[in-house]
This record gives C-alpha cells, structure tokens and sequence, in this order.
C-alpha cells in the first residue's frame, strides 16, 4: 500500500519516458518524475521516496525532502491567498492547501504558521491546518518525571508558552522557569517536570535539582576554561546578570557551583569563582 505524506520505501520496476516507476509488494505503483529521478539506479534497486498529489490529483512520489511529514507539526510560510484558503511551502513542488476552516486567524502570504499535516477523509488529499490544538491528545501520556522531550514552541499564555510534545501533548513552560527567548515553531530540548492528573503536562527546558547539577556544573566548567579561569559571578551575583551569562536560574546555578566547590573544581570568592589547577 502506498502511504500518501510518508516516505515509502519501493522497488524500480522500469523506465520510462515521463520517469522511472516504482511498486510495492502489493502491486501499487507510482511515478517518480524525471526531474527527481537520480542519476544512478538500476531496475531492482530499492529508492526512498516521498509519495503524495501532484497538481492534477495523481498520486506521485519524489526524492526531495518534505519539510513536514503526516501527522506532524512544523513551522511553514505561507506563499499565497486565494478565495478558497491559503498555500504553504512545504518543499514540494505542489503546496500544501490550508482551507479557511483550518486557520486558526487568517493568514496572510509572507507569514509563517505552526501547521499541523493530514490526511482528509473525505477528499483524500493531504491537507493543513493552524488550529493545532485539536491534533493533541493529553487523555493518555506515558510520560515520566525528568524525562528528555522534543518540544515545538506553539503559542505563548499569560503564565507561560505552550509547547508541543513529542509531537503528540500539549505541554506548558512557566514564565519564571525560561530563562532564553523563545518564538513560535522554536524546536527545543525539555524536560518533564510534572504530569498531572488531569494529563496537563508541566515542562522546563533544563533538568531539575540533582538531576540538574551535572549538565550545568559541566557548563559553568567550559565557560570558566573559555574565560581564563575566572568569571566575576558568584552566589551573591544579580540573577540577570548570571542568566545573561549562562542561561540558568540563579537557584540552578548556585547548586551548580556548590556542587562543583564539593568536588574541588572550583574555589568561591568575594568577587567571582576561580578554577582550580589540579595537583
């Protein structure tokens, strides 16, 4: 069965005029048009390819990349307006559709949107939409405290930015725990920090206590090597000045360097922290 929005993994079966045509183990096949056709093959070799509709409905595929694959989310611009709904670059050659329905404010070309990709039922062409919220299911999240996750910035809230995770839950960072900027479709490292019963997911975007004092133990050392081997921060230190410097909480940071003090990396003083030399 050939998968419209993924990539299919098929056999060359021949070679044609308009391209090379490729099957399934099913009998399916599909053309990969000449302009995407690479330059070596042999009738038998298996090719990777990206399979959706070209601009006259037909089922195609292609080697170029997509920059967003079904059922997923991605941050994509949008080229043009028409009275039917808005068109997004999404690599290949025919753009993605988003109808009116599935804008979450109107777009306008020029602009970049969080998209999410599917499958319509009802017409069976891949399709976009802004309002993304409603591809999320927080019912079920097989999720652990301080467990690393994948998040996309969606949208910014009065307590916080909301992130997608791992391309399934809806997950919040709250204000006093960023300590960088952050934008619409920013792709980010996280961290669990809560699940809770109701399947709300709190986030932070650096591991937590104990867990926490390696990662930034380890880049308080780095900075120290790049700075000579002093920096004029301390626990006593302005809390932006150590977030401007190092991108952490001031909390995180004096764990960070006690930690360091306790293994005898580091020597605090009145003015900063110093380097140790080994014996």
């Amino acid at each position: 069965m050939l998968n419209l929005g993924t990539y299919n993994t098929l056999e060359i079966l021949r070679e044609r005029s308009p391209g090379i045509y490729l099957g399934d183990d099913e009998g399916n096949e599909v053309l990969v048009p000449n302009k995407y056709v690479p330059e070596n093959f042999e009738i038998g070799d298996k090719l990777r390819v990206f399979v959706y509709l070209d601009n006259e409905e037909r089922v195609v595929a292609t080697t170029q990349e997509p920059f967003i694959t079904l059922n997923s989310f991605a941050y994509l611009k949008c080229t043009s307006v028409s009275d039917i709904g808005a068109f997004i670059d999404w690599g290949p050659d025919k753009e993605l559709f988003v109808p009116f329905k599935e804008q979450a404010t109107q777009m306008r070309a020029g602009s970049w949107y969080l998209i999410y990709l599917y499958l319509d039922k009802e017409s069976n062409r891949l399709t976009g939409s802004s309002k993304t919220n409603q591809f999320l299911d927080n019912s079920l999240v097989l999720l652990s405290p301080f467990e690393e996750v994948d998040l996309i910035a969606s949208h910014p809230s009065p307590i916080g930015w909301n992130m997608i995770v791992n391309q399934k839950h809806l997950g919040l960072v709250y204000t006093d725990e960023i300590f960088q900027k952050i934008t619409v479709g920013d792709v980010l490292k996280g961290f669990v920090k809560k699940v809770r019963p109701d399947g709300k997911i709190d986030l932070v975007l650096q591991k937590h206590g104990y867990r926490g004092i390696e990662p930034n133990a380890q880049q308080i050392l780095e900075e120290l090597e790049r700075s000579g081997g002093f920096i004029d921060l301390n626990d006593k230190s302005n809390p932006d000045d150590i977030q401007q410097v190092f991108q952490m909480s001031k909390k995180s940071f004096k764990k960070a360097i006690g930690s360091l003090y306790k293994a005898r990396e580091i020597s605090i003083e009145k003015d900063g922290i110093r380097l140790l030399e080994k014996e």
